[in-house]
C-alpha cells in the first residue's frame, strides 16, 4: 500500500532585482542605513519591490502553504489521481456507502432484542460509529501540513507496524471491500429477476433467465460502469446511488406502515427452543445493528480526494459533508426499524422488510410501486459497488505503478476491473453458503469500525494518560474489540451447533 504526504514548502519568491537607477546613483545616507525604509517611500522605483513582497504574502495568506506528493506515483492511483473533491462529494460518497440493503435487515434486529433493547442498542451504536469516523477525518492529517493518511492500510501499518498491521487490518479491510461487492452482486442480480417477473408477468415467463444468468448481467453493467477512472469521478454516481437508496428505503417504510399491521403480530422477542439458539439470536440481533453501519473502510479514501491547506485542512469540509449525510442516514435507519417492526414484528422474513413487503403485501399494493422499490434497489446495488471496489482498484494498480514506475495505461486498468468483477461474480455463485458466514467475517471486521479508530487516536495523538479522551479511546477500543471476540465465538458456536450448509454452485434468490 502506498504512502502519500502532504507537507508545508513555502513558495520560493521570485528575485527582485534592484532597479538601474539606484545601481547608477547611490542613495542618500539615510536609505543606505535603514534599507526597509526606502520601501516605505512612495517613490517609483522601490514600488515593484512592493508589489511583489505584497503579492507573496498575499499568496501566502491564501494558501496557507504549498502541497505536493511525498511519493509522485500516488497520482497515479485511482484514490489520489484526482484532489479536487469538496463537501458535497464528501456527503455523496459518505452517504452512498452509509446506507444499502443492510438497512432493510434492521427489523429483524429488533425481533430479536425487543423493542426497548433494539432501540437502546441502535442508538448507542450510532453514536459509536459516529464519534470513530469523527476520530478518522481527524487521523487523516494529524498536524497540519504533515503527513496525510490517504488509505485505512496506511493509517493501520503506521500505527501497529508493518507486519501487524497487516495481520489486523488487511482481510478485515478487503473483506468490506470485496465482501460488500460480492453481495451486492447477489442483491442486485436477485432484485434485476424479480423485476423482470414484476415487469413482464407470466406472459413472459416461458423461459426465464437463471439467476446465475441475472448476476452476470449485473455484473456486467457494474463492470462498464466501474471504467470511470478515479473516485472524484464517481461523484455523481455516488449521489445517484444515495438518492436511490433514501428514496427506496422510505417508500418501503411508508408501504408498509400504510398497510397497518400484519393480522397475529406479536411484538416479543422471539423464543428460542434453547440457551444456544437463545445467546445466538441475541447476538444475531446486535450483529445486524453493528453491521449496518459501513463506510468506515473508505472514510480516508474519500478525504483524500481533498485538497488540503494549512487555511483551509481537508477536515474541515469533509467533517461537513460526513454530518449532513448522517443526519440523513439516521433519518432512513430509525423509521425503516421501527417502522418495519411495528408492521410486521415477529413475523419479520430473515431477509428484512423488503421481503416482508413481497410476502404480505404483494396483491394488495400495486405493482407499479413494487417495481419501482425493486428497480431503485438495483440502482443503488450498481451504483455502491463502485465506491466499495475503488480501494480494491487502487490497490490492484499500486503494485503495476511501483514496479514500473509509471501510470497504468487504459487497457490494464480496464482489465484489473473486469478481472475484479469475474472473482466477485464467481464467488456470488460458487461460494452461496458465504451468507452463513457473514456473522463470523462481520465479528473480524467489526474493529476495522469500532475499535481500531480509538487505538490509532491513542497511538498518533497521544492523549495525556488520565484525561477524558484517554479514557474514552481506550473503554470503547476495548469494548469494541471485546465484542468482536463474543461474535466470533459466538458464531462459531453457532456454526458447529447448527452445521454449515454447504452447496457449492446453486446460488439463491436474495428475496
Amino acid at each position: 500500500m502506498s504512502s502519500e504526504a502532504i507537507r508545508s514548502a513555502p513558495p520560493t519568491p521570485p528575485p527582485v532585482s534592484t532597479p538601474p537607477s539606484q545601481i547608477q546613483s547611490p542613495a542618500p545616507a539615510s536609505s543606505r542605513a535603514s534599507p526597509l525604509r526606502g520601501m516605505g517611500t512612495p517613490n517609483i522605483a522601490a514600488s515593484p519591490v512592493r508589489k511583489a513582497v505584497a503579492s507573496v504574502r498575499g499568496y501566502l495568506e491564501e494558501v496557507g502553504h504549498m502541497t505536493r506528493l511525498a511519493d509522485p506515483r500516488d497520482a497515479w492511483l485511482p484514490i489520489t489521481e484526482s484532489r479536487s473533491g469538496n463537501a458535497y462529494y464528501a456527503a455523496f460518497h459518505s452517504l452512498s456507502s452509509g446506507i444499502g440493503f443492510q438497512a432493510l435487515v434492521l427489523p429483524v434486529a429488533f425481533s430479536f432484542l425487543g423493542w426497548t433493547w433494539a432501540t437502546v442498542c441502535l442508538t448507542a451504536a450510532f453514536a459509536w460509529q459516529l464519534y470513530t469516523l469523527w476520530l478518522l477525518v481527524k487521523l487523516h492529517e494529524p498536524v497540519a501540513g504533515g503527513i496525510r493518511y490517504s488509505r485505512y492500510m496506511h493509517l493501520a501499518t503506521t500505527v501497529f507496524g508493518e507486519r501487524w498491521g497487516k495481520i489486523l487490518a488487511l482481510l478485515p479491510v478487503m473483506y468490506l471491500s470485496a465482501g460488500n461487492c460480492t453481495a451486492l452482486i447477489i442483491v442486485g442480480g436477485s432484485s434485476m429477476k424479480l423485476l423482470f417477473n414484476i415487469a413482464c408477468g407470466q406472459a413472459c415467463l416461458a423461459r426465464p433467465l437463471t439467476t446465475v444468468e441475472w448476476y452476470v448481467v449485473f455484473m456486467c453493467a457494474a463492470v462498464l460502469l466501474s471504467q470511470l477512472p478515479n473516485l472524484n469521478s464517481i461523484a455523481g454516481v455516488s449521489l445517484v446511488g444515495a438518492a436511490a437508496a433514501v428514496a427506496y428505503c422510505t417508500m418501503i417504510w411508508v408501504v408498509s406502515v400504510a398497510k397497518g399491521r400484519v393480522a397475529g403480530v406479536s411484538y416479543d422477542p422471539v423464543k428460542a427452543t434453547g440457551e444456544v439458539e437463545g445467546a445466538i439470536g441475541i447476538l444475531n440481533g446486535l450483529g445486524i445493528i453493528a453491521f449496518a453501519f459501513r463506510g468506515h473502510n473508505l472514510v480516508l479514501e474519500i478525504q483524500a480526494t481533498m485538497p488540503s491547506t494549512l487555511k483551509h485542512p481537508s477536515h474541515v469540509p469533509m467533517w461537513k459533508g460526513v454530518k449532513a449525510a448522517y443526519v440523513i442516514i439516521a433519518l432512513c435507519l430509525y423509521p425503516i426499524a421501527i417502522g418495519g417492526f411495528w408492521a410486521y414484528g415477529d413475523q419479520i422474513p430473515p431477509n428484512g422488510i423488503l421481503s416482508a413487503l413481497y410476502k404480505f403485501h404483494s396483491r394488495d399494493v400495486s405493482q407499479v410501486v413494487l417495481g419501482v422499490a425493486t428497480l431503485l434497489v438495483i440502482v443503488n446495488c450498481l451504483t455502491t459497488y463502485q465506491i466499495y471496489a475503488m480501494p480494491v482498484y487502487d490497490n490492484m494498480e499500486t503494485g503495476y505503478v511501483h514496479k514500473k514506475n509509471r501510470p497504468c495505461p487504459w487497457w490494464l486498468r480496464s482489465g484489473f476491473r473486469v478481472f475484479f468483477g469475474a472473482v466477485n461474480l464467481l464467488i456470488a455463485v460458487a461460494l452461496p453458503f458465504l451468507s452463513e458466514l457473514a456473522g463470523l467475517l462481520g465479528g473480524i471486521s467489526l474493529p476495522v469500525t469500532l475499535a481500531y479508530p480509538c487505538f490509532m487516536w491513542v497511538a498518533i495523538m497521544r492523549p495525556a494518560k488520565g484525561t477524558a479522551m484517554w479514557y474514552t479511546n481506550w473503554a470503547l477500543g476495548s469494548l469494541g474489540m471485546g465484542l468482536s471476540f463474543v461474535l466470533i465465538v459466538g458464531n462459531l458456536w453457532g456454526l458447529v451447533e447448527k452445521g454449515l450448509h454447504v452447496q457449492f454452485f446453486k446460488p439463491a434468490d436474495f428475496q
